[in-house]
């Protein structure tokens, strides 16, 4: 079970764009990192579960409307009822109008690590359905 990840790839749209020059909110990634967890949850449990807490949060790149963002959950711990999950999102494409084009874009080599957290949810045992339940 611990191990079991999931992944999400999305194009950061303008309606994403909080702050001037296209700037997406940093409150976004931690949406993503959300939208995995429950993914992530219901492989395991068969529900959606509830978040519960972020332990660390580190915003490490700025995101810009255009960017296309790869976000990762990792299951690093199964308690009784609790999930620990490492979350990493990583901007793989970002628009390049430099490269002749409005519409030009660049598929990165590297990865940029945007944003990384580690995050607990719960989920209770009367809806553990997959295999982390444990008889007690």
């Amino acid at each position: 079970m611990e191990g079991l990840t999931a992944l999400i790839r999305l194009r950061m749209s303008a309606h994403d764009a909080h702050y001037a020059g296209g700037l997406v909110d940093g409150a976004r990634m931690l949406a993503l990192f959300g939208d995995v967890a429950t993914e992530v949850l219901i492989r395991l449990d068969g529900d959606e579960g509830l978040f519960r807490a972020y332990s660390e949060v580190e915003f490490l790149a700025p995101v810009h409307a255009g960017d296309y963002i790869e976000v990762e959950g990792k299951l690093v711990r199964v308690g009784r009822t609790s999930r620990e999950i490492a979350f990493e999102a990583r901007k793989v494409i970002r628009p390049a109008p430099d490269l002749g084009h409005e519409s030009s874009a660049e598929v990165l080599d590297e990865p940029v690590v945007v944003c990384r957290a580690v995050g607990t949810c719960v989920t209770p045992l009367e809806r553990q359905r997959g295999g982390a339940r444990q008889e007690g």
